[in-house]
């Protein structure tokens, strides 16, 4: 394939990735006041509810260190590269689809850091399922 995905746009997703990871317990408890509807929830469910939410964060920071530290792994066109980047892909091309299918109904403060937090936060998660599906079609083709 001719086309060359650039490091430093794998490495900015990955920056990205891991300040989502970081700044998610904050959107949690200001915007979404996450914790007090977690404290309605019977004990377990609100331990599921927390497990879920550390997976969540483990997994963007993970994904972050692995385009960090792991760039030119992620485009080699191996078949672990295929893998690992079309798990990447799925994940945030499906935060992506329930982002604009679910989260239209429900409204965040309307203080000015929270809209335009929104706004970069979704363009933060359509910029890492663009990065990491042209991965994987760029893997893919590079093994034909």
């Amino acid at each position: 394939m001719k086309t060359q995905i650039p490091n430093w746009l794998i490495i900015a997703g990955g920056c990205g990735q891991i300040f989502t990871a970081l700044i998610y317990p904050y959107v949690r408890h200001k915007v979404f006041d996450w914790y007090n509807d977690v404290k309605q929830l019977k004990s377990l469910n609100q331990e599921i509810a927390k497990t879920y939410g550390r997976y969540i964060q483990g997994l963007n920071f993970s994904f972050g260190i692995i385009a960090i530290l792991l760039t030119e792994d992620l485009k080699n066109g191996s078949k672990l590269a295929i893998a690992l980047t079309g798990l990447i892909a799925a994940y945030w091309v499906g935060k992506v689809i329930t982002q604009i299918a679910y989260y239209p109904m429900y409204q965040i403060p309307q203080k000015l850091l929270f809209k335009v937090g929104s706004y970069f936060m979704n363009f933060l998660f359509t910029l890492f399922a663009v990065v990491y599906t042209w991965l994987v079609i760029y893997n893919i083709y590079s093994t034909i």
